[in-house]
């Protein structure tokens, strides 16, 4: 069973042109070519369409997910992976939509609005128990300030950077890189920098245990469902661990 390019334009949120673009640049070629001219897709193609799509929702290039897709050797492994950052995303984004939706009726209704309720899902606060039993009442109260404190651009600013790094890691997981790569190190050294940014933390604390801090930050990112989905699941952040380790022996 196959589809033709205009069923899968329509089937997937997408376009006939975007389909033949793919086609030309040699990231999704057409299983079979009618005499009518017309391309046709059967279910092999679709599982590659699928992932296209959703590594551009991470923010990925085609180029870059031209690699990524080279170098899977599993995608049912690939897309569990997947499945499990989307979930994460889901369950943020019904916090969010719960918030908006509290918001408007607040607003309608003319009754006084809760401040604490209407910013759930658009930040890290639902962490603060887990922060302060492992870095202090200190720790969360000052990242939280340094958050609270940013505008609206700022904070976006700040997720799109946290996105983009979660992305590359993807990537360089994906291609097979090795933990002690130059690219690998190169985004050890960014996570790193990353970290730093973050008051409250020993990342950013004069004199405090950088070294041990990202190798637990390491070892939690595998162990914690949460924080793997942003590596593309638990193999993903595993690279990210081994990377993370190499550079804080190396420099830390």
């Amino acid at each position: 069973m196959d589809w033709s390019i205009q069923e899968i334009a329509r089937i997937a949120g997408t376009t006939s042109r975007t389909l033949r673009h793919y086609d030309e640049i040699g990231l999704l070629k057409p299983s079979r070519i009618a005499h009518n001219g017309y391309r046709h897709y059967d279910q092999e193609a679709l599982l590659h369409l699928q992932r296209i799509l959703l590594l551009r929702e991470l923010g990925l290039g085609l180029p870059v997910i031209a690699d990524v897709l080279s170098n899977e050797s599993d995608a049912a492994t690939a897309l569990r992976g997947h499945l499990r950052w989307l979930r994460h995303e889901q369950e943020r984004l019904s916090r969010q939509i719960l918030s908006v939706q509290n918001t408007i009726e607040a607003v309608n209704e003319g009754r006084e609005l809760m401040a604490e309720n209407m910013f759930d899902g658009f930040d890290h606060t639902q962490y603060r128990e887990e922060v302060e039993d492992r870095w202090g009442k200190d720790a969360y109260a000052s990242s939280n300030a340094w958050w609270q404190g940013m505008d609206g651009a700022e904070k976006a600013a700040w997720k799109q950077r946290s996105q983009q790094l979660g992305s590359d890691w993807i990537a360089a997981a994906s291609k097979g890189v090795a933990p002690d790569s130059d690219e690998a190190q190169g985004l050890a050294r960014r996570q790193v920098e990353w970290l730093r940014g973050i008051p409250g933390t020993p990342a950013s604390a004069p004199g405090g245990d950088l070294k041990g801090y990202v190798l637990g930050l390491g070892e939690m990112y595998v162990a914690d469902p949460r924080f793997s989905a942003n590596y593309g699941g638990e193999s993903g952040a595993g690279f990210v661990r081994e990377a993370l380790r190499v550079y804080a022996e190396a420099n830390l």
